[in-house]
């Protein structure tokens, strides 16, 4: 589960019915589930990709999304920097005892983050490198302002700048990278859509096939919402909402 600092690590799906969201990206994506609740803890279950965790869900009545987790040295430090910088928190650092300490937060222009720090107990494990259908393929931030949205994670988390593309009315596409100097960065930065209410993160799953995936999807009940479309290096993307209302994306180098 756990990467160097600074970047994303994990990845969390809140949801109003676990077990039908469980079958839905298990069935789209090829992940297998597990509950892993301790005592007295809210029921959890990760998403795995054969017996390494990918991702992890719970419920949130009322509330339907993906968010996506940092790992930092210190949360309790790191939550200082964020608020000083401008963004929010929204909740306060929480220990998962044995695991890791975390804290929700937002950045200066609305998007959520989760910050934490793993607890040494826990070890390393070593997951299937992208593009392994079930890992993820690629972040994407939509921001009410790209250029301070870019400088907060830059000053907060040492991400740089990997190349600006210009999208013409969509303004500019900035990929980013998140330390591990990847050819093609780890995600990208752009303004988001007008029609879009608030700042978020999207995030990307590697599929076999993204036709495949489409079928699976609409079978699912899911809703494609964008695509399917190829993008700059070849792959083929789309960009959906499952049947609970949460928006996630999908990606491969086969259409």
């Amino acid at each position: 589960m756990f990467t160097p600092k600074g970047k994303f690590d994990w990845y969390e799906l809140m949801t109003s019915d676990t077990k039908a969201a469980g079958k839905f990206y298990c069935d789209v994506v090829g992940w297998t589930t597990q509950e892993v609740t301790a005592a007295d803890s809210p029921a959890y279950t990760t998403f795995n990709l054969g017996k390494v965790g990918i991702a992890g869900m719970l419920t949130i009545p009322g509330h339907t999304a993906w968010v996506g987790y940092i790992s930092v040295e210190d949360v309790d430090a790191h939550i200082e920097k964020i608020v000083e910088a401008g963004g929010k928190l929204l909740r306060p650092a929480t220990d998962v005892p044995g695991m890791l300490r975390f804290a929700v937060m937002s950045d200066p222009q609305g998007a959520a983050i989760v910050v934490y720090t793993p607890k040494m107990a826990m070890p390393p494990t070593e997951r299937p490198a992208p593009p392994t259908p079930g890992t993820i393929g690629w972040h994407e931030l939509y921001t009410s302002d790209l250029e301070k949205g870019f400088k907060f994670y830059h000053q907060l988390f040492g991400w740089t700048k990997v190349s600006d593309m210009d999208m013409g009315p969509s303004g500019t596409y900035r990929i980013f990278d998140e330390g591990d100097r990847k050819p093609m960065g780890d995600g990208g930065m752009m303004t988001k859509p007008a029609q879009m209410p608030v700042s978020a993160w999207g995030f990307y799953f590697n599929v076999d096939s993204i036709k495949a995936a489409v079928d699976r999807v609409k079978s699912g009940g899911g809703k494609i919402v964008n695509g399917p479309m190829q993008v700059p290096g070849g792959a083929w993307i789309i960009q959906a909402q499952d049947p609970q209302g949460a928006m996630f994306a999908l990606t491969s180098n086969r259409e």
